[in-house]
């Protein structure tokens, strides 16, 4: 038994000595250990590193939730922390919504395809990231560059007062960065289960050429653009779909575009949430979610078919369905989301020999189908104006181009634009998917994303980055 799954196994014995019976509660138990090297002006400026056991309990007696949470895990720590927590419970409203507990149940079993966990990730030190700052760097000739590159890996446990009894481990590496030349800025982003897979020297090239072919943009007038949007934009498309339309809560509020059964998509565009690892060399997540399902990959769209969206206990309940293992400590005020989200690459084809250095593998063989449009390399600032029909207002950033005859000529400046994600997916509006999709991370390291580039016959640009 691990020392978390001791800590767990401990509060539920508490739980029943302090509470009784008749109380249902579950406990986490997980210890995190991120570490981040950090680089701005070309040279590292911040390495640190956090290891930290926390563990949080959600109880429900006499008919009335509540939640605490603690690192200290002595004896007199944990104690207090149940102690603490009954306390308030009794004073809480009553929860008509508890969902109850999580029966025992098997892990799922990975398929031999699932990745595992590489412990040399794991224990990574500051000189394994910093020789990949240093390549990245190197890679850019003499560009302004800064970035970081992080790995993190978590031992996890749960337990509940119904026998449900798992634990898990979870790893990822990841690097950002950007270069910058006369003010053009360029990105390149990679996330992988293994820090040897991460190859600093290449992000630091692809970063360069973005930037050095994005200086001396043109502005572009306001229309509806054919697109092709690179793998760090399709990220942003994925996040959104996840947050605002798969999640279980706003399905069941019909606050969500999704509608089970219907061909929303185009038939081309396959949506899957991977939480075991898949594909890409990804690191495997926890196995179970904060309420102690087992997770499995869930098919949210399939061939342009909404099938699923992602529930926990709570919104499973209100919509008669199963818990999907999408659980989090936010998710009921939140919702559900998932965050291993994969979108189903195309068949690999004919290689793409765009002759531009700053375009992505991915993006490559769909640039000389475009007619004119653009080629969009990031989107940033994104904001929701309608969660139901998932309109979105926001910026590109990294790299703009306008393509005219399947060529790119021009480097465009940074633009607004307002169109409604779901919409730019639907039926015959998706012209092309790359076949090579690309891992990505998240900013804040709580999911990731396999995306490919997609050409999208539509892209509603509202105005440039200044107005």
């Amino acid at each position: 038994m691990s020392a978390e799954m001791q800590v767990a196994a401990r509060i539920v014995e508490l739980v029943r000595e302090i509470a009784g019976p008749a109380a249902e509660a579950e406990v986490v138990v997980r210890h995190d250990a991120p570490a981040l090297t950090r680089f701005a002006n070309s040279a590292i400026h911040q390495n640190v590193a956090d290891d930290t056991i926390g563990v949080r309990l959600r109880l429900h007696a006499e008919g009335r939730t509540t939640g605490g949470a603690t690192t200290v895990t002595d004896a007199a720590g944990l104690r207090a922390l149940v102690e603490r927590t009954l306390a308030a419970a009794r004073v809480s409203p009553p929860d008509a919504s508890w969902p109850g507990l999580t029966p025992p149940s098997a892990l799922a079993v990975p398929s031999g395809l699932a990745p595992r966990f590489d412990e040399a990730t794991a224990h990574a030190d500051p000189a394994d990231r910093a020789a990949r700052v240093r390549a990245f760097v190197d890679a850019a000739g003499g560009l302004e560059t800064a970035g970081y590159c992080r790995t993190a890996h978590v031992a996890a446990a749960f337990a509940n007062t119904a026998g449900q009894a798992v634990e898990g481990r979870a790893v990822e590496a990841a690097m950002d960065g950007v270069a910058r030349l006369d003010g053009a800025d360029g990105v390149a982003r990679l996330a992988s289960g293994r820090l040897s897979s991460i190859d600093g020297a290449a992000l630091g090239a692809l970063a360069a050429a973005k930037a050095r072919a994005a200086r001396s943009p043109v502005e572009l007038p306001p229309g509806d653009y054919e697109v092709v949007l690179e793998p760090d934009a399709v990220t942003d498309l994925l996040q959104n779909l996840a947050t605002f339309g798969f999640n279980g809560k706003a399905f069941v509020q019909r606050q969500s575009f999704a509608e089970l059964g219907h061909r929303q998509f185009d038939p081309a565009v396959t949506i899957v949430d991977e939480p075991l690892g898949g594909r890409l060399d990804a690191g495997p997540g926890l196995p179970f979610d904060d309420e102690g399902t087992p997770r499995r990959s869930l098919v949210l769209v399939r061939d342009g078919v909404t099938s699923a969206v992602t529930h926990d206990r709570t919104s499973a309940a209100q919509a008669g369905a199963a818990s999907t293992g999408h659980a989090s400590a936010v998710s009921r005020s939140w919702g559900p989301l998932a965050t291993h989200l994969r979108l189903e690459a195309a068949e690999a084809g004919p290689a793409g020999a765009s002759g531009h250095p700053h375009v992505t593998a991915s993006a490559a063989p769909l640039v000389p189908r475009v007619t004119r449009g653009l080629l969009i390399s990031d989107l940033w600032y994104t904001r929701v104006l309608d969660p139901k029909s998932l309109v979105i207002t926001g910026l590109t950033r990294n790299g703009v181009w306008l393509i005219e005859n399947g060529e790119i000529v021009a480097a465009v400046g940074n633009v607004r634009f307002t169109q409604s994600y779901p919409q730019a997916l639907a039926p015959g509006r998706v012209l092309g998917i790359g076949s090579e999709p690309v891992l990505l991370p998240e900013s804040w390291g709580r999911a990731r994303y396999a995306a490919p580039a997609l050409h999208l016959a539509g892209w509603n640009v509202t105005g440039n980055a200044s107005g």
